[in-house]
This record gives C-alpha cells, sequence and structure tokens, in this order.
C-alpha cells in the first residue's frame, strides 16, 4: 500500500463499520426502519433482511479492501457501483407510487455520502495502476 493515502484506509474502515452496523440493525430489527418513518412494512420482511445480510457483507469486503485500496479496487468498485444504483432503484420505486420519498433519508448514508470518497480511490487506483508498466507488477 506505498501509494495509497491514510484517508482511503479510513473511509473503508469506517464504510465496513457503518455497513456492519446497519445490516446487524435492518436483520435483527427488521421492522424499526419502517416504524421509523411510519411506513406500511413489507409483506416478505425476510426480503428486508436479506438486504441487510448483502449490506453486511459489503461491509466485509470494505473492512478487507481498508488493508490494501489500491490493490482492492475491485471492492471498491463494487461498492461505488450499488451506490449508483441504490439510488437511481429509488427513484425508480418512489416515481411507482410503492415508497414515499421519506425513505430517502436511507439513501443519503448509505449511498451518496460515500460517493466523493470512493470516486476518488477509484481514480487514485486508475492512476496507481496505468502510470508506468512496473506499476501493476508491484500491486
Amino acid at each position: 500500500m506505498k501509494d495509497a493515502r491514510p484517508w482511503m484506509s479510513k473511509i473503508l474502515i469506517a464504510a465496513g463499520l457503518y455497513n456492519l452496523i446497519y445490516g446487524a440493525w435492518v436483520v435483527l430489527f427488521p421492522a424499526s426502519t419502517f416504524e421509523m418513518l411510519d411506513m406500511e412494512p413489507p409483506r416478505y420482511m425476510f426480503l428486508w433482511q436479506c438486504i441487510g445480510m448483502i449490506v453486511g457483507v459489503y461491509g466485509v469486503g470494505y473492512l478487507a479492501a481498508a488493508r490494501d485500496p489500491l490493490r482492492h479496487w475491485p471492492i471498491v468498485l463494487v461498492g461505488f457501483m450499488g451506490k449508483i444504483f441504490g439510488p437511481i432503484g429509488f427513484v425508480q420505486t418512489v416515481l411507482a407510487g410503492d415508497i414515499p420519498w421519506a425513505f430517502g433519508i436511507m439513501i443519503i448514508f448509505n449511498d451518496l455520502i460515500w460517493w466523493i470518497p470512493f470516486a476518488a480511490m477509484l481514480v487514485a487506483a486508475w492512476k496507481h495502476h496505468h502510470r508506468s508498466p512496473r506499476a501493476s507488477e508491484d500491486s
């Protein structure tokens, strides 16, 4: 991790811990999100719990990537893609009338706040791996 800036590891550790905590909360207390937002809980709560499990698994990936963010850029990319597609799916679901805009508070903390640091990590990884032929051999 010679070229990785320390902030990258800190961000990935923060994202990992956040995802583990949020994922566990959704799995263990699935109705709580809907109660806080005064929403009808979904009929198949186990699907919401599966989403929580997936979020937690992302957390494990972020913690693993924190050891060497430039080398483990594919984990960051997969996370970044989820953080792009999540809000798109949210807007589609709101426009279809299936959930209220209030659910967007989850999108802010689960997705939007991570866009800039994840994008910056991916740009740094691209630069690191494309600066010279030897750079990719060192990683």
